[in-house]
């Protein structure tokens, strides 16, 4: 605080202005309020922006595609209007993103203070307009690109300049949409009764005993899931404390086993099985750590333990072994991608294929659900060289969001890059991408640490004086 703020608290010593020591006029009283009695106020314009990032989160993890289509919304259909055909989390976002740019009256000033501290999502958006152009030029549908590509920088742009204070909403509003589904993935385990018909574009699958509950598809439930165990373990935004967060990643962890993603469940565990090996080895090598901390982490180990044998003598990880042993084609499934392109000459591999020929050997080859593999599914829809410029765009992407996220965030990256490489996942029209970057932006977000004072350490304490001879 600068010192001519408090020149005039002594006795007999000359009143002072708030903005400079000059002399204050008669009857002068100054503005500054002591931090304790400030009462932040939130103008309605930041208000609204919030709301619609509230709906953006409730909407993007409770409404997924097979639940538009049981409502009669022509979303991955055939037919339907225009506006069908984007989500509705698209909308909230591209609303509170407008009202950004315009509550100080000053658009075009306010794009030069959101792309000023973040250079490399131009190189993102001129990546994602290069793809749009390609897709006008093959006559193919451009909606596809807008809810799975520029939906979640979107998201990013708009997070980014809201304060803590608008943010909080958003992170309660992630914990208990998720949970909802988690609870609702086990009732429609055991029930039997799946809430939303599972659908590929028009066909309904049935006998599928997976749950996926309002996510919409047992793999994108899983990653998904699988991405909010990581961040519980890694500490997110308004952490509860650790006797509610280890019950949680426990109750998330055991959801896996009835969304049946067997590449989620491994990353996860595998990743869990990392951070412990890591800790233990910082015990060994003397570090610390608090005596409640090791008595609980005993405790939770001896009762996971007897969990995991309750669960196996129920039965009930009978299916998901099933899913390691008899995979139902899916190995086959990937087999055939890689066959797949041995029927496409060069010049279709660089600048794209025929959209017409792809979509025929695809079904040829009994891919007509999709190609488990993102840069593969690129390279058929897009050709090689359009691939690598959404590579180096999704590249500067997540540099652009790991630098403003905790050092955390790379476990979340480490399992969308495997989910990507095993899946459809980002190949199709769908909002899976911006359900991580939600989970990164907000849940695992880089703590701000404040400069302290003058005379002060980091820690509040004060530095010695240092003598001179």
């Amino acid at each position: 605080m600068p010192p001519d703020l408090f020149a005039g608290s002594g006795a007999g010593a000359p009143r002072t202005s708030y903005h400079g020591a000059y002399p204050a006029a008669p009857g002068f009283r100054s503005p500054y309020v002591p931090r304790s009695r400030r009462v932040e106020t939130m103008p309605l314009i930041d208000m609204i922006i919030a709301s619609l990032m509230v709906l953006a989160v409730i909407t993007t993890f409770a409404m997924s595609s097979a639940m538009l289509t049981e409502w009669k919304i022509h979303y991955l259909t055939t037919g339907g209007n225009f506006y069908e055909k984007i989500h509705p989390a698209t909308y909230f976002t591209f609303l509170a993103f407008c009202l950004l740019l315009v509550r100080n009256s000053d658009p075009i000033g306010e794009i030069n203070r959101i792309f000023s501290g973040a250079k490399i999502v131009l190189v993102y958006l001129f990546c994602w307009l290069c793809l749009l152009v390609q897709m006008l030029v093959l006559e193919r549908p451009f909606t596809f690109i807008i809810d799975t590509f520029l939906l979640p920088v979107l998201l990013c742009l708009v997070i980014w300049r809201l304060s803590p204070s608008q943010r909080k909403p958003l992170v309660w509003a992630i914990h208990l949409t998720i949970l909802i589904n988690v609870i609702l993935g086990y009732y429609e385990y055991f029930s039997g009764h799946r809430l939303i018909p599972l659908t590929l574009g028009d066909v309904i699958v049935l006998g599928e005993w997976r749950s996926s509950a309002l996510l919409g598809h047992p793999l994108t439930a899983s990653g998904v899931i699988g991405a909010y165990i990581l961040a519980l373990i890694l500490r997110p935004a308004l952490c509860p404390p650790v006797l509610v967060r280890l019950p949680l990643i426990a109750f998330c962890l055991a959801s896996l086993m009835v969304f049946g993603g067997r590449t989620a469940l491994v990353t996860v565990m595998l990743l869990i099985g990392f951070f412990v090996a890591m800790e233990i080895f910082r015990i060994l090598r003397g570090g610390r750590t608090s005596l409640p901390t090791a008595i609980a982490a005993i405790c939770l180990l001896f009762v996971v333990a007897a969990g995991i044998f309750a669960a196996f003598d129920l039965g009930i990880f009978d299916k998901m072994l099933l899913r390691f042993s008899s995979d139902k084609g899916s190995t086959l499934a990937r087999y055939a991608t890689f066959d797949l392109l041995s029927h496409f000459d060069w010049r279709e591999l660089v600048l794209g294929p025929n959209p017409v020929r792809a979509s025929a050997l695809q079904t040829q080859y009994g891919l007509n659900y999709g190609i488990e593999d993102f840069w593969i599914s690129c390279i058929v829809q897009f050709g090689i060289i359009h691939t690598i410029l959404l590579t180096i765009g999704l590249i500067g992407l997540f540099t652009e969001i790991l630098l403003r996220a905790s050092n955390a965030a790379w476990a979340i990256v480490v399992l969308i890059v495997i989910v990507a490489a095993s899946s459809v996942s980002f190949s199709s029209k769908g909002i899976q991408l911006a359900q991580f970057i939600f989970l990164i932006t907000l849940l695992l977000p880089r703590e701000r640490r404040l400069a302290a004072p003058a005379g002060l350490d980091p820690r509040g304490r004060r530095r010695p004086i240092p003598a001179y001879s």
